[in-house]
């Protein structure tokens, strides 16, 4: 009965050990390389778990999965990798860059894999392509931001409108990203231009916003130097988490606007290593409960329906969706030109 009993105990342990086996993806291999407009720090903690999660998968650029670059510099450097006939190979297999307009983009022009995600339609509170081609993995969100230490709420703007409307109390105080390096606010651009015309612009332009980096945006609130700015919520929530700061998020009551970031699967004819296999196993892993934790870690809101977890120091995801004021991706790529056109004449010259 002892025998029996010693037998069945290691069975049960063999199958164990055998079940932990199976949950770590060791039978991928090969070599991945991912474009990616993330945060730094957070490249390092997927960097980790994806080494982790696939030991035998080859990192292709020193050590990590990870290139960066900010969405428009990949962009120009995805362009160049392409040629003039836009049938180059690219330098990497996957990309996980800010917004959606570019994978429509990268779609047309014939440079994407579908993949398919099991159960997508009960997995995404957020939208994806139903063909496959990209998914959402993190979700971004244009606030406004200001220095309770310096102004009080009821003197500055409650709502996107009322930061470009005409005022001397703005006027040369106030701050935003450049729609011409950057595709969250290109996406923000684009929204707001769609809600309220080009005469937004025209706003913009006549409170002299200044366009530069978030972090001479947020140096500039910490001042007092600039009142109030558009700018990413994670920035300014990194910036309360590792600095202690007091800088604060206004919500906009005519709405946030979220932006979605989408994971991509380069073509296999495109790609640099031409692993598909590894490439859906990794856009598998990146809709896991793990790696969505990684995510919100990042101050980035996740894409999961049923996720009620939120960024530190964050509000309620489904209720920002419920006040997000959209952005039309098909505008955003077909007249992205145009909107920067407008923007550099209506902007910039001023």
């Amino acid at each position: 009965m002892k025998k029996l009993l010693s037998l069945l105990l290691a069975l049960a342990l063999m199958l164990t050990l055998t079940s932990s086996a199976l949950a770590v993806n060791e039978d991928v291999e090969g070599t991945i390389g991912i474009y990616t407009s993330m945060y730094q720090f957070v490249i390092d903690e997927m960097d980790a778990a994806l080494k982790a999660e696939f030991p035998n998968l080859e990192p292709a650029f020193d050590g990590s999965f990870f290139f960066y670059g900010g969405t428009g510099d990949l962009q120009t450097k995805l362009t160049g990798e392409m040629g003039a006939d836009q049938k180059g190979v690219l330098g990497c297999d996957m990309m996980l860059v800010a917004e959606p307009a570019y994978s429509l983009e990268l779609k047309e022009l014939g440079y994407l894999e579908p993949i398919e995600i099991e159960g997508a339609e009960d997995l995404f509170r957020f939208d994806y392509d139903e063909e496959g081609y990209w998914y959402p993995v993190r979700v971004c969100n244009m606030v406004l931001a200001y220095n309770p230490e310096k102004y009080s709420p009821e003197e500055l703007p409650k709502t996107f409108k009322e930061f470009a409307t005409p005022s001397d109390d703005l006027k040369g105080q106030i701050s935003m990203g450049n729609p011409l390096t950057s595709g969250t606010t290109m996406a923000a651009v684009a929204a707001l231009t769609d809600e309220y015309g080009y005469e937004y612009l025209d706003g913009l332009g006549a409170n002299q916003v200044a366009i530069e980096s978030g972090s001479t945006a947020l140096a500039k609130l910490e001042t007092g130097e600039c009142k109030v700015i558009m700018i990413l919520e994670e920035s300014v929530l990194k910036k309360r988490f590792d600095d202690g700061s007091k800088l604060a998020c206004i919500y906009p009551e005519d709405g946030v606007i979220l932006i979605p970031s989408t994971v991509m699967t380069v073509a296999e004819d495109k790609s640099a290593h031409q692993n598909i296999e590894a490439c859906e196993a990794i856009e598998n892993w990146l809709l896991t409960e793990e790696a969505q934790k990684l995510i919100m870690k990042g101050y980035m809101h996740s894409v999961l329906k049923g996720m009620k977890d939120v960024p530190f120091d964050s509000v309620d995801t489904d209720g920002l969706i419920e006040k997000d004021m959209g952005v039309d991706w098909v505008r955003c790529y077909t007249e992205r030109e145009e909107i920067r056109t407008q923007f550099q004449e209506r902007v910039t010259a001023n």
